[in-house]
């Protein structure tokens, strides 16, 4: 696959992700972990950075996040976690959902843009799952961001592009 596609991808995928980040450590912790709020702050990071993983997956066969983390987010009730995860906890989760799609981006092959992604209710290719998953992470972090705007009056500032190479 061309270098410039991907790094062109990484570093909006990456912009994505870094806003993501800046959210959640934007978020002053009455609001993280205030269970009364619908959304509550902490579960939309958390959903995000579970989709975020899931979706850099090869399908949802054998996809197992890491520990502290369960399947349970794509359990069809829609229950919540039993307890708020921690900023350090979904920080680290994000960190490796970053590294997860530096390397997914990263080793994508021309073939990518025709063979059908593993997850039988999205008709995508891999390709354009990378974009999608890309856009639900925006959207979450578009939420999270609002939630700040309306707690706090401040919210973090729009990334560009992100910093971090591609490769390295």
């Amino acid at each position: 696959m061309d270098s410039m596609w991907k790094t062109m991808t990484w570093q909006q995928f990456g912009a994505a992700i870094d806003m993501l980040e800046n959210a959640i450590l934007a978020c002053p912790e009455q609001l993280w972990s205030d269970r009364s709020r619908k959304p509550e702050f902490w579960y939309v990071a958390f959903h995000t950075l579970f989709f975020l993983d899931l979706y850099l997956s090869e399908s949802e066969k054998g996809f197992s996040p890491p520990a502290p983390f369960t399947r349970d987010e794509m359990d069809e009730r829609g229950l919540l976690p039993d307890r708020v995860y921690s900023k350090e906890e979904l920080r680290t989760y994000l960190v490796y959902g970053r590294h997860k799609c530096r390397i997914t981006i990263s080793g994508m092959m021309e073939e990518a843009f025709t063979r059908r992604c593993g997850f039988e209710w999205l008709d995508l290719s891999v390709a354009e799952m990378l974009l999608y998953n890309m856009r639900h992470v925006q959207h979450h972090t578009a939420q999270l961001n609002l939630l700040l705007r309306q707690h706090i009056d401040s919210a973090p500032r729009w990334v560009r592009k992100t910093t971090l190479p591609l490769d390295g």
